[in-house]
C-alpha cells in the first residue's frame, strides 16, 4: 500500500520553500504538495493529485474566513457594503497578486507542456494555488491554521473603501437579485483546451433558468463574464465597472 505521507523526493526543496513563505510547516506533506502542483504536472491516472480538488474546497473555506472578518470589522455596513469588499479582497486579481507577492510562483509545480508556455497560465495558476492552500492548511491543521495565514497575507489588504468602489458584475448582479429575493447561481458547463491552457466556460441561473453565459481562462472570469452578459440581457450593466 503506498504511503499516503510521500512526497516527490524531487518536490522536498520546493515544499521546503513554501513552508517558509506559509510560515507553517506540514503534517501531511501530501496535501502541500497537491495544493502546488498543476494540472500539467499531475501524471497519476486520476488525475486528482493537483490543485483543483483543493481548490474548490479552499474556495469556500476562504470565503467563510473573509466574511467573518469583514462582519466583524465593519459592523455599520449593510449588505451590500460586506458583499463588494468581499468580492474585491477574493477576485481572482488580488489572490493572484499576494501570492506573486509572497513568492509562490517559484513554488508551483508545472509539467513541461506549460513550462513552454512562457507563463502564460501563471495568473490563474497564482489565484488557484492560494485557494488551494487554505484547504490543505485547514486539512493538515484545523480551520486556526488557514486563519491564521490568511489573516497575516489578506486580511491587512481590507479597506472600507472597498465597499464604495464601483461594484463588478458578479456583486452587482448579486444586489439586484438580492433585492427581488433571488440569488444568482454559477455553474461551469464545460472546459475547453488541454490542462496548461483552458478556458472555462461557466453560466448563471436563478430560478433554474441560465440568464447569462461566459469563458475565461479561470473560473473566477468565466463566472464573471457570465454575469455580465446577465447584466447586459437584464438592461443593467454599467461601462464603468470591473470585472472580478
Amino acid at each position: 500500500m503506498a504511503d499516503p505521507y510521500a512526497v516527490d523526493p524531487q518536490h522536498i526543496p520546493l515544499l521546503d520553500k513554501a513552508q517558509d513563505i506559509l510560515e507553517y510547516r506540514f503534517e501531511n506533506l501530501v496535501l502541500l504538495e497537491d495544493a502546488l502542483t498543476h494540472p500539467s504536472a499531475d501524471n497519476t491516472p486520476e488525475a486528482t493529485h493537483n490543485y483543483e480538488r483543493l481548490e474548490f474546497l479552499g474556495d469556500s473555506i476562504l470565503g467563510a474566513i473573509v466574511a467573518d472578518e469583514i462582519f466583524a470589522r465593519f459592523p455599520d455596513l449593510d449588505e451590500g457594503g460586506m458583499t463588494r469588499i468581499k468580492v474585491s479582497l477574493v477576485s481572482g486579481s488580488m489572490l493572484s497578486q499576494v501570492a506573486e507577492d509572497l513568492g509562490l510562483a517559484d513554488v508551483i509545480i508545472f509539467g513541461d507542456s506549460e513550462i513552454g508556455t512562457q507563463g502564460r497560465g501563471l495568473h490563474s495558476a497564482l489565484e488557484n494555488t492560494f485557494e488551494a492552500i487554505v484547504a490543505a492548511l485547514f486539512l493538515d491543521g484545523g480551520v486556526e491554521a488557514a486563519r491564521t495565514w490568511v489573516m497575516r497575507v489578506l486580511i491587512p489588504l481590507i479597506s472600507k473603501d472597498m465597499a464604495a468602489e464601483p461594484e463588478n458584475p458578479k456583486s452587482h448582479l448579486q444586489e439586484l437579485l438580492q433585492a427581488q429575493h433571488k440569488k444568482p447561481i454559477y455553474r461551469i458547463v464545460g472546459t475547453d483546451g488541454p490542462p496548461h491552457d483552458r478556458v472555462f466556460k461557466a453560466e448563471v441561473v436563478v430560478d433554474d433558468k441560465p440568464i447569462g453565459k461566459g469563458q475565461g481562462r479561470s473560473k473566477k472570469e468565466a463566472e464573471s463574464e457570465a454575469a455580465q452578459q446577465a447584466l447586459e440581457l437584464l438592461g443593467f450593466y454599467r461601462d464603468d465597472e470591473e470585472k472580478d
